[in-house]
């Protein structure tokens, strides 16, 4: 008999932001994936002021879904293998990393109080990197980070942090949040079709195990 070949590959969740001014993504990889997370999902139903009931089951789009969860990073491991940027900076440049999406780029707000110095009336606000939530080949979802905490709980002789716990709370962008010609209209809307195909396996399954017929038209118990 042959001997199991050790413990599955673990694919880490990752946090990726694409920023069109830097050709080099922002990737921030989980150092450990985090045991909990915390999906919350709003339906976007139409409201009918007059009381139709005809309106009562329609959606207006793709339902508004908010992600929480804690991410820790360590540098504990770093640390004890002399990792030179772990030893010089900690974990600093992580939670930069992490920081930085929700920073508009210093060039640009600098061009933006140059424009206002000489008389720019209407200044637009800079756009956030497009930043994605990957968790998994199933789940790769557009973003937007709307809490940030980071709890820093260890720090080096140079006070830089080595151990902090980052809370994040993420608000999924739907093509309701999008224009078409975005490449998060189209990531969202391949998400949804991967949803319903799983959707498909699940009820196709429960029916192969009770017996059950679909619910077409009627209902059918399948006796």
């Amino acid at each position: 008999m042959s001997s199991f070949p050790g413990s599955p590959r673990l694919v880490k969740g990752a946090i990726v932001g694409i920023d069109p001014f830097n050709p080099l993504a922002s990737i921030i990889s989980f150092q450990y994936n985090p045991d909990t997370m915390t999906r919350q999902i709003e339906a976007q139903t139409t409201r009918s002021d007059d009381g139709d009931r005809g309106e009562a089951l329609r959606l207006k789009g793709a339902p508004v879904e908010t992600i929480s969860l804690d991410v820790e990073i360590d540098a504990t491991d770093q640390l004890e293998q002399a990792n030179p940027l772990a030893v010089s900076s900690g974990i600093y440049p992580q939670l930069s990393a992490l920081e930085m999406l929700v920073y508009p780029k210093s060039s640009l707000v600098i061009a933006n109080t140059v424009l206002l110095a000489v008389g720019t009336i209407e200044i637009i606000p800079p756009a956030a990197p497009f930043t994605l939530f990957i968790w998994g080949p199933q789940r790769v979802l557009p973003v937007r980070i709307s809490t940030f905490s980071i709890t820093e709980e260890a720090y080096d002789v140079n006070l830089n942090p080595t151990r902090a716990r980052v809370q994040l709370g993420l608000r999924v962008l739907s093509y309701n949040d999008l224009p078409i010609t975005h490449p998060g209209y189209a990531l969202f809307l391949a998400h949804q079709v991967a949803k319903e195909t799983m959707a498909t396996l699940n009820t196709v399954g429960n029916a192969s195990a009770s017996g059950s017929l679909s619910f077409s038209g009627g209902v059918s118990t399948g006796m």
